[in-house]
Order: C-alpha cells, then sequence, then structure tokens
C-alpha cells in the first residue's frame, strides 16, 4: 500500500503527442514511478500510423509543437508525417521519458480495486500490472472506421483503410477508387493519381477546402529560429492568435469566418473551370459545420482526365469495382477507405470498471462525456487525455493536451499533499459541466449537418465549445471543491 503523502505510480496508455507530453509533465513535477504502454512499435500515436502518401499537419508547426520543446529545424511550415513522428520520439528522448515506453503492449482492462485504491490493468496477451493512476492518452483519431458496405468482402484486389496503407500495393497504372472526401484523402489523392491510371473518388458531401499556405523553410529560417529564439515564438504567438479567430468563427458568425468563404471561394472558382465539377464541389451545409480542409491540390486533382468524381452514394462493393446508386458500376482494381474513424467511441474496445463497479462503456453509451474531457465521477485516479469535448474545429490540439496533462499533475499534487490516496471529480459538477458544454454545442455550426463531430443520437460528444485559451484557464484553475480526496 502507498504511504499516505508519496507519490503514486502512475501508467499513461498511449504513447502520441498527448501520451507523452504528459509523462514529461509528471516527470518534470516529480514523479519517477510512470509506465507508459504502446500498442504499436515506436512513438507517434497517428503521426506513426498514418504514413499515406501526401500525410502532413494542416496547422503550422510552430504552433502544432510542445510549447517547452521548439523545434527550429522544421523543414517546412506545416509538417510532414515523417518530421512529426521524429520530432515526438525526439522530445521524449530529450526530455528523458522513452525509455519508460513499453512497446507492443495493448491494454484491454482496466478495474478499480476500492480496498487498495489501485488499478489493475490486462493486457490482450492476458499479462496484468497494477499501478496507482491510470491516464488514457488513446485519443480521438485512432481506430479507423470502415463502413460494412454490402460486398466489402468480396472485392478480390488490394482494399485497406487510409491509416493503415499498405505500402506494398503498387498503384502504378491501377484503376483506384477512393471512398471518402475528408481530411486524408485531399491529401493522398493528389499524391496517387499522378501514378495510378485511373482513380475514382466517392464523395458523400462536398468539403470546404481552402488555400494551405505552406512553403518550404530555408537555411536561413532555421538559423534566425536558432539564432534569435524569439522570432520562431513571435511566429507562433501570430498563429495561435489566428487560429483562435478562426476557432471563434466556428461559433459566431466573424470577419474571419466571412475571409475563409471567400478563400474557399476563390480557390474553387481559379481552379475549377468545368461549372458541373464546380456544382458537385460545392458544399450543402455552412462553412465549419464539418472539418474544413486546407490544400493548394484537391480541385486540381480532380479537374484531371484520369479522375472521376462520382457524387452517387456507394450501393455496395463489388469483386472488380463498386456500385454506386445510380446503377453504374464504376471498375476497381484498389479500394482505398478515406473514411475517418470512430471518434465518438472514446477508448473502445478497452473495458474501464470504476468504483462499485461502474462501468464506463455502459456510462458513456448515450454518449461520451467527462468534466474538462478529463475526470469521470466513480473513476478514481482515472484520467482521458483528449478525452470527450476536448476536439477543435481549427487550431492546435497540442495546446489542449498540454493544459489537460497540467491539470493531471494539479490535481495529483492536490492529493498527495492532503494524504489522499485517490481524486475524483463530484458527480454533480460533472453533470453540471456537461450540461453547459452540450447548451453551447447546441448554439453552435456543429449542430447544422451530421459529421464526425456527432454521434447517431446528434449528441456532439468530440469538440470543444469555446476557444484554446478558455480551456487552459479552466485547467489551471480547478477548484478542490469540485473535488473529492479519499
Amino acid at each position: 500500500m502507498r504511504p499516505p503523502g508519496s507519490r503514486p505510480s502512475v501508467t499513461v496508455i498511449g504513447a502520441g503527442f498527448g501520451g507523452i507530453g504528459t509523462a514529461i509533465a509528471l516527470r518534470r513535477a516529480g514523479y519517477s514511478d510512470i509506465t507508459v504502454l504502446e500498442k504499436g512499435d515506436s512513438v507517434g500515436g497517428v503521426w506513426r500510423d498514418n504514413t499515406y502518401p501526401g500525410a502532413a499537419c494542416d496547422v503550422p508547426s510552430s504552433l502544432y509543437s510542445f510549447s517547452f520543446a521548439p523545434n527550429p529545424r522544421w523543414p517546412h511550415r506545416y509538417s510532414r508525417q515523417p518530421e512529426i513522428r521524429d520530432y515526438i520520439e525526439a522530445v521524449a528522448r530529450e526530455h528523458g521519458v522513452l525509455d519508460l515506453v513499453r512497446f507492443g503492449v495493448e491494454v484491454a482492462t482496466a478495474a478499480y480495486d476500492e480496498d487498495e485504491c489501485r488499478w489493475h490493468l490486462t493486457t490482450t496477451t492476458g499479462a496484468s500490472l497494477h499501478t496507482d493512476v491510470v491516464v488514457s492518452a488513446v485519443g480521438q483519431l485512432s481506430r479507423p472506421a470502415i463502413p460494412e458496405l454490402p460486398g466489402r468482402e468480396e472485392f478480390e484486389g488490394p482494399a485497406f483503410h487510409s491509416a493503415d496503407w499498405d505500402h506494398d500495393v503498387d498503384l502504378t497504372g491501377k484503376r483506384v477508387a477512393v471512398l471518402g472526401t475528408g481530411a486524408s484523402a485531399i491529401q493522398f489523392v493528389p499524391e496517387i493519381a499522378p501514378v495510378a491510371g485511373h482513380v475514382t473518388v466517392f464523395q458523400r458531401s462536398a468539403p470546404y477546402v481552402v488555400p494551405k499556405p505552406d512553403r518550404e523553410y530555408t537555411g536561413l529560417h532555421r538559423r534566425a529560429f536558432e539564432r534569435a529564439p524569439r522570432s520562431q515564438r513571435a511566429g507562433r504567438l501570430l498563429t495561435w492568435v489566428v487560429t483562435e479567430k478562426f476557432n471563434k468563427a466556428l461559433l459566431q458568425d466573424t470577419w474571419m469566418k466571412k475571409a475563409v468563404g471567400l478563400g474557399w471561394r476563390g480557390l474553387l472558382r481559379t481552379q475549377v473551370r468545368d461549372p458541373e465539377l464546380r456544382r458537385k464541389l460545392t458544399p450543402d451545409h455552412e462553412l465549419g459545420c464539418k472539418r474544413v480542409l486546407f490544400s493548394n491540390a484537391w480541385y486540381p486533382a480532380l479537374t484531371r482526365d484520369d479522375v472521376d468524381l462520382v457524387t452517387s452514394p456507394v450501393s455496395r462493393v463489388l469483386p472488380h469495382g463498386v456500385l454506386a446508386d445510380d446503377g453504374t458500376e464504376h471498375a476497381a482494381d484498389v479500394v482505398i477507405y478515406g473514411t475517418g474513424f470512430a471518434a465518438t467511441e472514446f477508448l473502445a474496445p478497452m473495458q474501464v470498471t470504476g468504483a462499485g463497479g461502474a462501468d464506463l462503456q455502459e456510462r458513456w453509451k448515450s454518449g461520451a462525456h467527462a468534466y474538462l474531457g478529463l475526470c469521470v465521477p466513480d473513476f478514481p485516479n482515472f484520467f482521458v487525455v483528449y478525452g470527450p469535448n476536448t476536439n477543435l474545429g481549427g487550431s492546435s490540439i497540442v495546446g489542449m493536451l498540454e493544459a489537460a496533462a497540467g491539470a493531471v499533475v494539479t490535481l495529483l499534487d492536490r492529493a498527495r499533499t492532503a494524504g489522499a490516496r485517490s481524486v475524483a471529480v463530484r458527480a454533480d459538477v460533472e453533470r453540471t459541466f456537461d450540461d453547459e458544454v452540450q447548451r453551447r454545442l447546441r448554439e453552435s455550426v456543429w449542430a447544422g449537418c451530421q459529421s464526425w463531430y456527432r454521434g447517431s443520437d446528434g449528441r456532439i460528444s468530440t469538440n470543444w465549445p469555446g476557444l484554446v485559451a478558455e480551456y487552459q484557464r479552466r485547467c489551471a484553475a480547478l477548484d478542490p471543491a469540485d473535488f473529492v480526496l479519499a
């Protein structure tokens, strides 16, 4: 049994930005008994898994990085997947947490023992371990979603999800069917179109696509960032201000929203000359209701003679192609699913049992919810980083993750100082918070259409209804009266 006042053992699940950032925050606060469990073979999370052609971030690198670990040697303003994965590993190594990661370990169950005030974890291989505190940092975009289309298993060629790209499949000269036009598809379609024989893109809903002001950093840039770090910090601050205004534009009509709309319209008109194709590429929902995408290459890719855009829904998958609802058969040698992730199925398939036998998946069957996306009543010493209602429509999620990690440290420090062995949020506090969040979300642009932000019942369980600054303030000003120490 842990002596009162001692620092607890902490197990972090996931080694992406959230898990590595939390481990670093704990280590910097003096916690030494830290274990990070990672189901993959390296750190990076989504930036390890998503290796599709053209994979890159749509937030500038200066902001899409830890505030305490600036990287003056980013090759581009918007970093590519390999660069971000390498950055996460480098930061983990430099801050002494890379050696804390146990790779190839996937947690199957987590159960709280009230007598011991400890969590008992089992892995998918049947191994078990015990810990005082659990921090789940598995993220919202870690489980690819493939639609259950009729005939999907009957397709005779290669078929894979963009997040599980099969690099052994040579697309040269092949007829490729791409299902989906989300953030991944708009990056990989322009990359594969010049190689493939023909690409057929199936679009369920046209996204808003705006210009991406990317550029390659020169040696002069990198020398300036290294010798005058304030220049990079100034760029980060400016980017943060702009993205916060973009976040605000998703919550109310502002000049920024009008500017983004003009950017989309100008890009579409200048890059797509065919009126019929422009009509197909015009969204039927309000700007911001679904994720706004950034690309300079998406529209030109769709104007190629060897690329077709199909707006009729997919009826079924055939052994050698895809059948649309209008009865047209589209031949294909390869099918690529750019169909996103099961973002609203938080922590699944992990089974989590709290105090009194509380079942987290049962608790969340009508939509996930947690205080600050972080704490759930009846689940002492259990925290979720990048949890319910902490996603952003704009800006960098890293700022949210750092704030959440700081809150974890604050709560554990308070429990230790008080001689308590556990900390949990009060049920009435979490309920009041969720009521506030859902009320604000019902007034947001995200309530106006169906998207991956919402569950099948319409509840928005992914997005934060305010600015990043508000979330940071609330995480930094936790009221002790809102929590129960035991």
